[in-house]
Formats: C-alpha cells, structure tokens, sequence
C-alpha cells in the first residue's frame, strides 16, 4: 500500500483528530475512475498516474479510529418494509441505509459472480429442508439503492448457505454450492438465469445430528476460495457439546478445486459460519458452546495461520491441522480455559497449544458473516436466541493498528470492537431482524437479514 505525504504527516501529527490512513488497491482506484469505491470512505482519494503506477492516499476519520478515539455516534434511521413493520436501524453519523431488497425468507451469504452479478443464498427457514434458492440480484439502482430485479437461478436445494465462483487455469468458472450433505459446482455461464449442466459432487457430509432439545446441530456448509486457489469449506459440529466421532465434524476442509486432495486446514471449531480470504489468509468467525452459562465461553474471531501454497512446501502441507479447542478448552476475555466437563484440568488436552482468536466477543452472540475494509473488519453478529441476554443483534466493527498471525499461548492484541449498526432487537419480545452476512458492494456495503427476509444497502451520504 502507497501512502501520500499529505496523510502520513496528518497521521503523525493529529492521530487522534484524522484516525489511520490506509492505501486501496490501484487497480480499484484505476477500476473506478480515480475514486476508491471503498464504503466508508471520509475523504475523497486523489490518484497521480506516475510512470505507469498509481498513488493513492485515503484518509478515513471515520471508520479506522485510534485506541483513543471516541465511540461512534449513533443516530436513528427509519426502516419501513412492504409488509407494513416499520422500526428504527442506529448508524454512525455521515451514513445512510436502505432496503435493497425484500420479500426473501431465510437470506444468508452473497458472491459476486464474474460477470458482476450478485448471487445470495436463502435457506428458506430454520428447520432441515430442501426449500432453499439461491437468487440473482441484478439492475441495482443508484439512485434508490435497489435491485430492480430479483432471479430464481436454483431452487429446491437443502439448507443452502453460501456459495463461492472460481475460473481454473483453463478459463472455465465455475460456481460452487455448500449443502448441507455435499459440496457441489456447476459451470457457471455469464448472463444466463442457470447453471450449465448437472452438478459435479466434490465432498460429502454427514447430514444428521441431535436435536434442537439436546443442543442442536449445525447444518449450514460455508465454501470461500483461498488466494492460493483452493476451496475452504467449513463443517459445524453434530451437538452443542461431544467428542465427535465423525472426523470431519467442527472443522475446516481445504481441497483442490476438483475436490481431490482433502485434508483437515483446521479441527476443534464448533459451528465456524463466516469464512473470508484476506490477505493472503483465512478468516473465521466461530461460535462457542451452550453449557457453560450466559457468559461463557467467548464467540471468537480468528485469523488462521499462513497457508499459502505457494509459500509453503509439500512437508509443509503435510503438517497436522492447527487444533482450536473445541470441545476441550474456551476462551474467555483473553484467556483460554479448560472445559470443567470434557477437560478436566487440562487432562486430555493442553489449552496452551490453543490460538487465541483476535477478537473474542460476548458468550451468544453468534458472530457470523463479515467483511473486510483496509485494517477493519465488519461483523455480523446474529444474536442469542435467548433474547433477553441481548447479545449480538447488531454489526460490529472490529478495528486494528496491526493484524498478526495469532501463535499458541500468545495473548490476542488488543483491538477497537463498536457498534456499528443496532436496533434489530428492540426488546426481548421486540426482534426487527438477525444480521448475517455483511458484503462490500459499489459505494458500500450489504447486510442480509435472514430473520425479515431483507437486505439493506448501507452507503455514505
């Protein structure tokens, strides 16, 4: 990243006052005619084509504040939605939001195809199905911030949680589909309302587990493509709280993509729903146990260890998956902790050789999609289904002077985590929407709402 001198002596003499400079990509500011396209950007980045490089400057007083900067201020927005339910959203001020689309069910995770369109999944309800769609969203208005128009491009699939787009060394894209019972693709052909041919199976899953009544199981699939051009697809655990007896149960698979060359990249996450490169690394967001009480253990935030194929050799790809600890040690606060049931004073598992996550939120919040903006990340955090608690509901974002590889035994760095977006829970009897995918799209971002079946569309005024 390329910084002007105008902003890196801003940062040195009023840090607090301007927040952090970051730089964007040249070839976004080249993409988009001299403007970064970054959501919440404050200042307007100037771009000087020098031989053939582009230098950039963006100067954000906004979104990357200091250690010592005040919390954002709130200020009220009111959401109506076409069924007549009509309620406050809280932003920082300097943003607006808008409904960009409605009338969905369960919505969850968005991609951006190569042709540039938007793809979303809905799962149609909480319960195990084969109901779910994943739509198109297409003719997005700038000036009402909607789409104009909303596409079937498949249905009748089970629990369809996140999809992912990949064009291999021959040119052909593919788009590729977590179901509960397998990962599948299908080549993807621009502009056309479906998919080309049937689906090639790439993995299985096991597709069962304990009810809702004895802690419940995790049957949403999450897929992301890594920078090293690989599939990550993530799998929750069959309970809130056991030793597995599936091996690929609470883990993270990596796979080539052909779906050949499995292996474990990471064990011991109960339920890791959000999943992003960034980077040159993986990030997750997982979510804790049930048994310990209303403030323990800590949904986590992790960033992975660098395992980037091409800076790592074949022993290197052979080693052991990094072990998070489920279910035999937590995290709380900054510590990592033993579980009093399944780990009795450390005797099966040592919790040292644990990574602290970067971010460990409150115990139910349900972290779950996320999206990254230049040293900052944006959280959804879905919320406890024990709603009096008053947990998640909300998007959160997560600032750092630094992000750094976590290690075993180190403590995480301390981070900014504010309030961004609230007032999806107005009361334990009142909920206006659960947060669960958040998505960098033209001057801003999106946030699905899988509770009302909306998107919204949040942008700088």
């Amino acid at each position: 990243m390329i910084f002007s001198r105008v902003a890196q002596r801003a940062i040195r003499t009023d840090r607090a006052a301007f927040g952090a400079a970051t730089g964007v990509p040249s070839r976004r500011i080249a993409q988009r005619g001299g403007r970064t396209g970054h959501p919440l950007d404050f200042l307007v980045c100037y771009v000087f084509d020098m031989t053939r490089s582009i230098a950039l400057a963006l100067l954000l007083s906004g979104l990357l504040p200091l250690r010592t900067a005040a919390a954002l201020k709130l200020t009220p927005h009111h959401i109506t939605l076409a069924n007549g339910k009509s309620f406050d959203l809280n932003l920082p001020q300097g943003f607006g939001i808008a409904v960009a689309a409605q009338g969905l069910r369960r919505v969850r995770f968005m991609a951006l195809g190569p042709d540039n369109r938007l793809f979303v999944t809905d799962m149609y309800n909480k319960t195990d199905n084969s109901r779910g769609v994943v739509y198109i969203l297409d003719q997005f208005d700038p000036a009402t911030h909607e789409f104009k128009k909303i596409t079937k491009y498949l249905t009748g699939l089970r629990n369809p949680n996140s999809i992912a787009f990949y064009t291999d060394a021959d040119g052909l894209e593919w788009f590729y589909l977590a179901l509960t019972d397998r990962l599948v693709r299908y080549r993807y052909e621009r502009g056309k309302d479906a998919p080309a041919g049937e689906p090639q199976v790439l993995a299985t899953f096991p597709d069962y587990g304990l009810g809702y009544k004895y802690g419940g199981w995790h049957l949403t699939r999450t897929v992301v493509i890594g920078g090293n051009r690989k599939p990550y697809i993530s799998v929750g655990s069959s309970c809130n709280a056991c030793e597995e007896k599936e091996n690929v149960r609470a883990s993270i698979l990596e796979m080539d993509p052909d779906g050949k060359n499995q292996r474990h990249f990471a064990r011991g996450l109960r339920n890791a729903v959000g999943l992003r490169w960034v980077n040159d690394r993986l990030y997750a967001t997982n979510m804790g146990a049930d048994h310990l009480g209303r403030d323990r253990p800590a949904d986590t935030f992790y960033a992975m260890p660098t395992n980037d194929a091409t800076q790592r050799s074949a022993s290197d790809a052979m080693q052991p998956a990094v072990n998070y600890g489920w279910p035999y040690c937590f995290q709380v606060g900054s510590k990592i902790y033993p579980d009093p049931k399944f780990n009795l004073r450390g005797a099966k598992f040592d919790c040292t050789k644990v990574p602290h996550a970067l971010v460990a939120f409150d115990a139910h919040s349900s972290p779950l999609g996320f999206a990254y903006f230049e040293n900052s990340f944006l959280v959804a955090l879905h919320g406890s289904t024990t709603k009096r608690l008053g947990r998640g509901y909300r998007v959160v974002r997560i600032t750092y002077s630094r992000l750094v590889e976590p290690r075993p035994g180190v403590e995480s760095r301390p981070a900014i985590t504010e309030d961004f977006i609230t007032g999806f829970l107005a009361s334990p009897a009142t909920i206006n929407g659960r947060p669960a995918d958040v998505f960098n799209f033209e001057r801003g971002f999106l946030v699905t709402d899988d509770y009302s079946g909306v998107i919204y569309y949040v942008y700088r005024r």
